[in-house]
């Protein structure tokens, strides 16, 4: 088992969700954890959860302020870890309904969130010689997936970032990968489900129907799959530049 024990490990979008799912394994495998996001209760309800060897801040991903006022508060902690896991998923319509504010409210999020945070956190573990980044990607960034543009792009471009920005600081330790989960166990691929039967004008089991069984295994994946899949990509020394697919086989 991957054991970070003396590690400190930095998660967007921490407080819920896929957040609190990789922070638990985090945590469990012996890590500090400190917990990020944009509103404060669900990020200090879980530190208090976890108790020791826990932290929690507020954060705007997209907002250059506060990332670097929160790059800030944490200098004087040795983060070793960095996973951007805050996301957004976006409208689910076609391409000519979506507003040009809710575009950049997906990209701003996804891709411009995760570029900041990488910026400013990246500088410290290059002056260190070591570091881990792992970026949330989807596997909706690489195959189509009708009514969901915005999103869709936004991930490709995580992706792209991700691949290029581990040739950028390998040379000094650090390794940066991509985790690409399939549909997830949730709220957020319930409402997504519900607004496809919407649009589609079928039942929400149908839509749900026509994810599930694009996937080898027939399921969906859960949160706790992509914890565990975090933790096992920190216990692969030679993982670099890769974009991991965890969707019950759904690219295959």
């Amino acid at each position: 088992m991957t054991r970070l024990t003396g590690r400190t490990a930095l998660i967007t979008g921490g407080g819920t969700g896929l957040g609190a799912a990789i922070a638990r394994a985090l945590h469990g495998a012996g890590a500090k954890v400190v917990l990020a996001g944009r509103r404060a209760e669900p990020v200090r309800k879980l530190a208090e959860v976890f108790g020791e060897r826990a932290d929690w801040r507020t954060v705007d991903v997209a907002d250059a302020g506060s990332v670097a006022r929160l790059e800030a508060t944490l200098r004087e902690q040795e983060i070793s870890i960095l996973v951007n896991n805050a996301g957004v998923a976006g409208p689910v319509a076609p391409m000519i309904d979506i507003s040009v504010d809710e575009w950049d409210e997906v990209f701003g999020i996804n891709v411009r969130g995760t570029f900041l945070m990488c910026q400013a956190f990246l500088p410290a573990m290059v002056r260190r010689g070591a570091g881990d980044v792992i970026n949330l990607a989807s596997v909706s960034g690489k195959r189509p997936l009708i009514r969901r543009t915005p999103y869709c792009a936004s991930k490709m471009a995580v992706i792209g970032l991700s691949s290029t920005l581990a040739f950028e600081v390998g040379s000094a330790g650090i390794k940066v990968n991509t985790l690409s989960p399939g549909p997830v166990e949730g709220p957020r691929m319930e409402r997504n489900f519900r607004l496809e039967a919407q649009w589609s004008g079928t039942s929400y089991e149908s839509a749900m129907e026509a994810f599930v069984s694009r996937s080898a295994l027939g399921r969906m994946v859960t949160e706790t799959e992509v914890g565990a899949a975090v933790l096992a990509m920190l216990g692969m020394p030679g993982l670099s530049g890769a974009d991991v697919d965890l969707s019950a086989g759904m690219i295959a």
